[in-house]
């Protein structure tokens, strides 16, 4: 038997989410429609908003769609800050130092959830 915290959301079934790969997906948290970015390493996920910190763009440059330096770090192709996928942490660029937010996940029995915030 699975104890969940009372309010979770499904953001994706963990199959549906390519191992290796940034993927997007849009949810409503607080009663706003928000775009999420999610990576998978086998049967964990990691995610952020996808917003980077510096002028609140959208890390996207078509739905979806990520640029990737030659380390694999995600760049915002507004300003071109870079961002290292491990924690989140802006690694060159206009916000330097600063962190994408990061959200609460858990995979469970094959879904991936997003936790209450």
């Amino acid at each position: 038997m699975n104890l969940l915290p009372s309010t979770t959301t499904v953001l994706a079934p963990l199959a549906g989410l390519p191992d290796g790969q940034l993927s997007e997906r849009e949810l409503s948290i607080a009663g706003e429609l928000e775009s999420v970015l999610l990576l998978r390493h086998g049967e964990q996920v990691k995610g952020w908003l996808n917003v980077c910190p510096h002028a609140g763009r959208r890390l996207d440059y078509a739905p979806g769609m990520f640029l990737l330096s030659a380390a694999g770090e995600v760049v915002c192709p507004v300003h071109g800050a870079t961002f290292e996928l491990e924690e989140g942490l802006c690694t060159a660029g206009p916000c330097r130092g600063q962190s994408l937010r990061a959200l609460p996940l858990q995979v469970v029995d094959g879904q991936v959830l997003l936790l209450a915030l």
